[in-house]
């Protein structure tokens, strides 16, 4: 009689995702808020490419005019402040955190309880930065995958490379916005995606739901590596 052996992927537990997509929004009062062009597109095709892989995924969304990818629990946030708070919220309960969110790095020190009227004279705003979500996970991750993204004009890699290391995080997805066809609002993107490990790769352009395929299929073999999946040989 002979002896016949399959290999199969067995998952101690399901991978649990959490995800942030869209832009945060600044107000200055009542009805002017600052922002950036963020649409969500690139972290809602992770959240549904995550999905598809058989993991639980929360997502957290600024406002952003995209239907909930099906399978998701979603959660909405509009200030930086917001987002910081559901991040921490939530950290210790994900495997992997992906920080697709555009966070906008200032604020306004005051906010006007009343719409600022004009006065025929320039106006000055002060303001703060924002607190920086993934730094503040990554140094506490411990076993965790965070994943930062970077959106540049110019020295896409230096930038991406200084950035990743600031953050204590183990991937940088970073694409130049600045080039037609795959900056913000578009359906189509170009990464670099670079480890801590100082390995770099080209992913793109393609569909952003194609480019968010094989991100996660790098993170899913990442957190494999990390003990989230292994494989065992079993008699049939």
């Amino acid at each position: 009689m002979t002896e016949r052996w399959k290999r199969i992927v067995v998952n101690a537990r399901k991978i649990n995702c959490l995800i942030t997509a869209g832009p945060t929004r600044e107000y200055l009062d009542p009805v002017r808020f600052l922002s950036n062009p963020s649409s969500g597109k690139m972290g809602y095709a992770l959240a549904s490419a995550a999905v598809r892989r058989g993991w639980s995924v929360e997502l957290l969304s600024g406002p952003v005019c995209l239907a909930p990818p099906h399978g998701v629990s979603l959660h909405s946030f509009e200030t930086g402040e917001d987002l910081m708070r559901e991040v921490d919220r939530r950290f210790a309960g994900c495997d992997i955190l992906i920080m697709a969110a555009a966070v906008m790095d200032y604020r306004p020190l005051g906010i006007s309880l009343h719409k600022i009227k004009k006065t025929g004279h320039p106006l000055t705003v002060e303001m703060n930065e924002v607190g920086d979500i993934v730094r503040s996970v990554g140094k506490r991750k411990g076993d965790r995958l965070v994943i930062a993204f970077a959106a540049e004009t110019d020295d896409l890699e230096q930038y991406a490379r200084r950035k990743l290391a600031r953050k204590h995080a183990d991937f940088i997805v970073a694409n130049e916005v600045g080039r037609e066809g795959v900056g913000f609002g578009s359906d189509t993107n170009a990464v670099l995606l670079i480890s801590a490990s100082g390995d770099s790769e080209n992913i793109g352009p393609d569909h952003k739901e194609a480019v968010a395929e094989h991100l996660v299929d790098r993170f899913a073999s990442s957190l494999a590596e990390r003990g989230f999946a292994s494989c065992q040989a079993v008699e049939g």
